[in-house]
Formats: C-alpha cells, sequence, structure tokens
C-alpha cells in the first residue's frame, strides 16, 4: 500500500490550497481515506474523512473552509481549503486503514503566512 500527499506550499492567509493523496496497492472503491496534520509541537490530529461513498466529515475547526472529494478513476482523494489561516500551518498526511493496518502517506508541507 502506497499513498502519496502532494500540493501542499506556502499560502497567505485567505488563500486556498488542493492537496491530492495518490493511492496504490488498495482497492481504492472500498475504503474511508483519512487527512491529519501536525503542527511543530503538536499532536498529530485528524482533520477529515471521506467514507467509500463520498460523504466526508470534518473536525470543527475546518468545517465550511475545507471539503473533500475522491476520484476513483484516478485513484485520488482531493482536500479542497479555502480561508485559510495561520494556524492551519502543518505538515498534511493521509491515511488508509487496511485489515487493521494504518497506512500513511509521506506528508505535504503547508504554511499559511499572516
Amino acid at each position: 500500500v502506497q499513498l502519496q500527499a502532494s500540493g501542499g506550499g506556502l499560502v497567505q492567509a485567505g488563500g486556498s490550497l488542493t492537496l491530492s493523496c495518490a493511492a496504490s496497492g488498495i482497492n481504492f472503491s472500498i475504503h474511508n481515506i483519512e487527512w491529519y496534520r501536525q503542527a511543530p509541537g503538536k499532536q498529530r490530529e485528524l482533520v477529515g474523512s471521506i467514507s467509500s461513498g463520498g460523504s466526508a466529515n470534518f473536525v470543527d475547526s475546518v468545517k465550511g473552509r475545507f471539503s473533500l472529494s475522491r476520484d476513483s478513476a484516478r485513484r485520488r482523494v482531493y482536500l479542497k481549503m479555502n480561508s485559510l489561516k495561520p494556524e492551519d500551518t502543518a505538515v498534511y498526511y493521509c491515511n488508509v486503514v487496511r485489515q487493521g493496518r494504518a497506512f500513511w502517506g509521506q506528508g505535504t508541507q503547508v504554511t499559511v503566512s499572516s
């Protein structure tokens, strides 16, 4: 199983970024995909998840600003982040659990300047 997160970068507060998670080695269409983030000195936290059917849930701090979508043909999940805040600065990781084991992508850095 391999997950590849990409799309991070430096953006000003109020800006937008779209992160992508490419998955291989799994039956993509049946798995939920989760996005986590870890800011310096903080624990990794769940940002949001998208089910195999396309239903998405988010942590309260990003509700209304972030959205998730998935493209089964491309085996990708997209995290669209709008109205970014400096507190969104973190390394973002995608995650999938397969047969009770968690697999992580390498992470992509998002930096939001004030």
